[in-house]
């Protein structure tokens, strides 16, 4: 960019020292520190003359001066990081100063763009780099990642814990109705757990060809997918074979279940499938549509719920579908915060989530009401009967979802600053949905345990 007056005037502001750095005679790149003065008004940097005369920076030549700063926070890291870089003609001024007149200029300052937003914009860069040094070179050069690593980061495995929760769910409401089969239990986790990673590559694959993770500069640990394919770890090719071999697996799994126990099983495991394929796959794109939270409550609420339940009593119950709303809305939540911070990129590709569509206000009394929803359900279906009174004991991870809210109000434009409340939401859904199953291994020992329990206990 052009150096403009304002942008010189801040320099004396913003840093204390500058660097100089040049060719020598000889070819060799060479830098050395000096003081400065701005002077907006001409347009140039006068710079202290470098004492000496074996390193002095060429006159009437083309000379790049730096300006940077950075605070050191012991323990932490730093903070504070910015750095201005300037190029320009130097001329000789009267008495001992140089003079630089810029013509271009290149910066950062982590007050105006966070550390990782400037990373995800400097992608494009990156990209054209090791295309030219794979031309260079005549092979194909790429940044890697171990591969441990790299499956992890892929797959988003950590997410694993919206399909464990529910069919966890499902198989105790079973335990305590029917009894149990630990083989078909781990298997339908299994099942579950493939078509679940075979969504979320597929989501990437998707999502990059829309241009959604592209648009989106600020990505976090919990939202804005895996972008592996963006960052060039794994090819689009790639993803969307290990896309296909998990849906393969699960479905696979799937077949087999409906078969042994019963083939009224297959319908929901296809209604299953085809939510979390069309979640981003046109062309229904639901999340694209605003409909995004319904389909993640629906597929990991009640369809896996049922299809675990299924699977151990071999029949459709109503008392797993109501178990599992409590978990389908705080599901639905983690998606809807996730996508607080995606919004500028999700909108610039055509992707209308309910963040995109609503305000501010709609969005975190949107989140207030579900919370509130949620736990409500917990204590009418306990307090009633329509599922086992112990589950009540979910009632102790609602304080979860407060610093939640008082992030979404005081970080809703800060996406960095909204991480931690977005890590939170994620446990709101964890620990709700493992007490509601504590809460029916309660009821199953109680049962066992007495010959008659006491209403609070089943």
């Amino acid at each position: 960019m052009k150096p403009s007056p304002e942008l010189l005037a801040r320099l004396g502001d913003r840093f204390e020292h500058a660097v100089i750095v040049f060719v020598d005679g000889d070819g060799y790149p060479l830098s050395v520190a000096t003081d400065f003065r701005a002077d907006p008004g001409r347009g140039v940097v006068a710079l202290r003359a470098v004492a000496g005369d074996e390193v002095q920076p060429p006159i009437g030549e083309q000379v790049n001066v730096v300006f940077s700063h950075i605070r050191p926070q012991p323990g932490i890291g730093y903070d504070e990081r910015r750095y201005m870089s300037l190029w320009g003609t130097l001329a000789r001024a009267e008495g001992d100063e140089l003079v630089l007149t810029p013509d271009r200029a290149l910066g950062w300052d982590e007050e105006e763009v966070p550390f990782f937003e400037y990373s995800e914009r400097s992608v494009p860069q990156a990209r054209r780099y090791f295309e030219q040094v794979s031309a260079g070179t005549g092979r194909d050069v790429r940044p890697k990642l171990s591969c441990g690593w790299l499956f992890l980061r892929a797959t988003r495995l950590p997410f694993l814990s919206a399909t464990f929760v529910p069919i966890l769910l499902g198989i105790a409401v079973a335990a305590y109705v029917n009894g149990f089969n630990w083989w078909l239990a781990l298997l339908t986790l299994v099942g579950g757990a493939a078509i679940h990673l075979g969504v979320n590559v597929f989501n990437d694959v998707f999502d990059t060809q829309s241009g959604a993770d592209e648009a989106n500069v600020n990505p976090t640990q919990f939202s804005g997918g895996s972008r592996v394919i963006l960052y060039g770890l794994v090819s689009m090719r790639t993803m969307a074979l290990m896309a296909s071999a998990f849906f393969a697996v699960g479905i696979g799994i799937g077949v087999f279940l409906a078969a042994s126990r019963g083939w009224d099983l297959l319908w929901l495991g296809v209604a299953g499938a085809l939510i979390g394929f069309f979640y981003t796959a046109p062309p229904l794109r639901l999340v694209h549509r605003g409909l995004g939270e319904l389909a993640v409550a629906i597929g990991f609420g009640p369809i896996m719920a049922l299809g675990a339940y299924f699977v151990q009593a071999r029949e459709y119950a109503l008392e797993p579908a109501l178990a599992s709303l409590p978990v389908a809305i705080l599901i639905a939540l983690i998606l809807y915060v996730n996508e607080v911070p995606d919004r500028p990129g999700d909108a610039a590709s055509g992707k209308r989530t309910l963040p995109v569509r609503w305000s501010k206000e709609a969005v975190v009394r949107g989140y207030e009401v579900a919370v509130v929803v949620t736990f409500g359900l917990i204590v009418v279906l306990a307090v009633t009967g329509l599922i086992v009174r112990p589950t009540l004991i979910a009632l102790l991870a609602a304080p979860l979802a407060l610093p939640v809210v008082r992030a979404l109000r005081e970080s809703y434009d800060q996406p960095y600053a909204l991480m931690p409340a977005m890590g939170k939401n994620i446990q709101l859904h964890l620990v709700t949905g493992l007490l509601l199953v504590v809460g029916y291994v309660i009821a199953i020992v109680a049962d066992a345990a007495l010959d008659d329990p006491p209403f609070f206990l089943h």
